[in-house]
């Protein structure tokens, strides 16, 4: 089939790659307009660009994906279908309608679980035991239309954030080329969702990643997992900001006296920290201004005692 492929980050290129290594013809690649890159007059490529060059197909970057003279390029290419995975911009009925069999996007939940962004961490931050790819057939809605087909995967004891984007990622362009070929030989069977048990997850923003002491252990070593590698959970040592990346929970050992975010122990084997209910050990840090490093490391350069409280003071 002749595809016009729109998608915008990391997680949309293997989809892409997969595109171009099949029997198909992927016409065009529209993806994000180029981005100011540093201090400097640099320019930023979306990384679905820089594999669409590399491969030497066209690429159109709307500022908006409604404009008229982007859908009449659309039009004029006549695809047979546009494969849609994180874009970044909501698709107008207009060009929705110009491929002859629609626009097929690719969602990184178990739909209707989790439509809208971030479905990936919050995965994660739940403590959710699977989720999975959904590829669906768009409409005007957000990630409202008919699903075509699911794979699910179950979450690892110690999946990140970013273990789980880069599974997903795969997997997605695994399943586009089945879901295809159906649709090309006709077989493919569209499934409406039910609406009722949609639930939605909203843009991560930075400030999620400050850890409240005074949630449980379990909950907090899981928004770490989640947030990694971005924006990373942190707390505050000494005024400077603490990410932490990587943590255990421990038996509570009756050590319910202590206050929350306090010190317990600080020891190679980690920084045993009291929370809401049970004790957290950050076992990978990285204080501001540092490399990321194991607690062993970091407590050779860097005193912390039994009884310091971390968070803003």
């Amino acid at each position: 089939m002749r595809i016009v492929f729109m998608g915008t980050p990391d997680f949309s290129v293997p989809v892409l790659e997969s595109l171009i290594g099949s029997r198909h013809q992927v016409a065009a690649v529209v993806t994000q307009p180029d981005k100011p890159k540093g201090r400097g007059n640099g320019i930023a490529m979306s990384p679905v660009k820089e594999t669409a060059l590399k491969h030497g197909l066209t690429v159109f970057q709307p500022v908006r994906a409604g404009e008229e003279a982007f859908i009449q390029k659309m039009r004029e290419l006549a695809p047979d279908v546009m494969v849609v995975i994180a874009f970044g911009q909501i698709l107008p009925k207009e060009l929705l309608g110009v491929p002859r069999y629609g626009c097929v996007n690719i969602h990184a939940s178990l739909l209707p679980k989790y439509r809208g962004a971030s479905p990936i961490q919050w995965a994660v931050i739940n403590g959710d035991q699977e989720t999975g790819i959904t590829t669906m057939m768009m409409d005007e809605g957000m990630d409202t239309g008919d699903m075509l087909e699911k794979r699910v995967i179950r979450l690892e004891r110690k999946e990140t954030g970013g273990s789980l984007f880069g599974r997903l990622s795969l997997l997605g362009g695994e399943l586009i080329l089945s879901t295809l070929e159906k649709l090309e030989d006709g077989t493919l069977q569209r499934t409406p969702q039910n609406h009722g048990e949609a639930t939605y997850v909203k843009k991560i923003p930075k400030s999620l990643g400050e850890i409240d002491w005074s949630r449980d252990a379990d909950v907090i070593e899981r928004l770490i997992r989640g947030l990694n590698p971005w924006p990373s959970a942190y707390t505050w040592l000494g005024g400077k900001m603490l990410k932490l990346w990587e943590a255990d929970v421990l038996p509570d050992a009756g050590m319910a006296g202590e206050g929350c975010g306090k010190v317990l122990s600080a020891s190679e084997s980690g920084l045993q920290i009291r929370t809401g209910r049970g004790i957290l050990n950050i076992t990978s840090l990285q204080l501001e201004g540092k490399k990321r490093m194991d607690t062993a490391a970091f407590l050779r350069g860097f005193a912390v005692e039994a009884g310091t409280q971390l968070g803003r003071s």
